[in-house]
């Protein structure tokens, strides 16, 4: 079958193409902004790639038009694929159908921390000799890649993300998945763009719970009043609890060291590079996973102990004259505070630079901002960027937002006025924390090329 995929470079739509070719399946696509390391990576793949989204592409004539949720009404492609009435369906959807049917899937759901525990989990199955199939919106060390499929392994590890489908379903991408082991890690108010409130992210979050068979398990987190909500109107499954209080539990040893416990048994100690409480829960709940699928806790424990963390979670992008720069994907209020809360632990009294870009949608509409003051609170230094005019601009002005930071703060709208207020305030022993869900103009190496000139 030929498959062409509308908005193949996204990190979702580029793992499903990976995968869909290791099914056998012919696979083109087109993005607008066909760019590395996506790119790369399928035509390592041997994926056609097409710019745009030009009608033209119906000359393709592939049997089924895969659709990414960044296609919408107007887009000039879609529209001829209505009006020819050719066959097309949502990527979560081909998978649930054409993959994932006949799998144990372990899916990964909460609005903080999917990428990392769904890596951690599938490090644990790799490492345990399991060779699982999976799906996850970053490349960990080890595993190289952010899809793999192999029809022969009956585990698939997937990132099950709570955003809507495509503009033509827009439930949960995770309620076409049918998970047999399913982790509800967190869940809080995101993704104002298409969900008025909480409580119609919970809805979502119970349609998930109701696809799961009697034989399945739901491992959560205890604390989370939103979870709490969503398990109280029904669960059909076997419900394991983790976190405090829990049979599943932590006890913290150092900060990058933590012993795992089950009610009164100690399976061992995980030490790692990681930090954060975070980090911590998300290990927890993937050792839980992977013990109802077979895996040792301490056979989880020593696969984590050598785990090297995702790409962009506090990746450390480079130290120059002795100032670290971080590369982080925090970009939620909750995850932001996480975050730094970690790095403060590692590095003590030693400053951190945080430099902030909001460009999520929710971060964009203003809805958290008026937590941002106090998500930020643990950094010595803040540095807010967004743009005045054009899609990512804010709707909303940092200096009044984050008056309340006082010096600690400045707003910049231009990044080469950015880059350069860091590099002028950054001295030795500094930690530049750098969070964003998006490119940031390659702020990154923009700062290490400024501060090597400068030191």
């Amino acid at each position: 079958m030929h498959l062409h995929i509308l908005g193949i470079c996204g990190t979702f739509m580029g793992s499903l193409a990976l995968i869909a070719r290791a099914a056998g399946h012919r696979v083109t696509g087109c993005d607008a902004g066909v760019y590395p390391p996506m790119s790369t990576q399928l035509e390592e793949q041997g994926i056609a790639l097409i710019e745009g989204f030009e009608a033209d592409q119906l000359a393709l004539k592939p049997d089924l038009f895969v659709i990414g949720n960044v296609v919408t009404r107007g887009n000039p492609l879609m529209e001829a694929i209505l009006d020819a009435g050719l066959p097309y369906t949502s990527g979560p959807q081909w998978l649930g159908e054409h993959i994932l049917q006949g799998q144990h899937v372990l899916a990964v759901a909460g609005t903080h921390g999917k990428t990392t525990t769904s890596s951690m989990l599938a490090w644990i199955l790799h490492s345990a000799g399991k060779q699982p199939n999976f799906l996850i919106g970053g490349v960990a060390p080890g595993l190289e890649v952010s899809g793999r499929y192999d029809p022969a392994q009956h585990l698939f590890v997937i990132e099950a993300d709570e955003y809507d489908t495509a503009f033509f379903d827009k439930r949960s991408k995770f309620v076409h998945y049918r998970p047999k082991t399913a982790i509800l890690n967190n869940l809080e108010y995101d993704h104002a763009d298409i969900f008025p409130d909480l409580a119609a992210i919970e809805t979502q979050f119970h349609h998930l719970v109701r696809t799961i068979a009697r034989s399945g398990q739901v491992i959560a987190s205890t604390g989370e009043q939103a979870l709490d909500r969503v398990l109280a109107r029904g669960c059909w499954a076997k419900l394991v609890r983790t976190g405090e209080n829990s049979g599943w539990h932590t006890k913290e040893l150092s900060p990058v060291s933590f012993e795992v416990r089950c009610d009164k048994t100690s399976h061992g100690v995980v030490q790692w590079s990681l930090t954060g409480a975070h980090n911590r829960n998300n290990a927890l709940v993937a050792i839980a996973a992977a013990s109802h699928v077979g895996v040792d806790p301490r056979t989880s424990i020593a696969a984590l102990s050598a785990f090297a963390g995702v790409k962009r979670r506090m990746e450390v992008r480079g130290i120059v004259g002795d100032i670290t720069v971080y590369d982080d994907f925090a970009h939620h209020p909750t995850a932001i505070r996480t975050t730094l809360d970690g790095l403060r632990a590692q590095v003590g009294p030693q400053r951190i630079l945080a430099v902030l870009e909001p460009r999520s949608n929710t971060m964009k509409l203003g809805t958290m901002a008026a937590r941002l003051p106090q998500a930020l609170e643990p950094a010595d230094l803040v540095f807010c960027f967004g743009q005045r005019e054009g899609k990512q601009s804010l709707g909303w002005d940092p200096t009044d937002v984050l008056a309340s930071l006082g010096a600690r703060m400045q707003a910049h709208h231009e990044t080469d006025s950015l880059v350069q207020a860091i590099v002028d305030a950054a001295q030795p022993n500094d930690h530049i924390l750098v969070m964003s869900n998006g490119s940031f103009a390659g702020v990154h190496s923009r700062l290490l090329e400024a501060l090597s000139r400068k030191h």
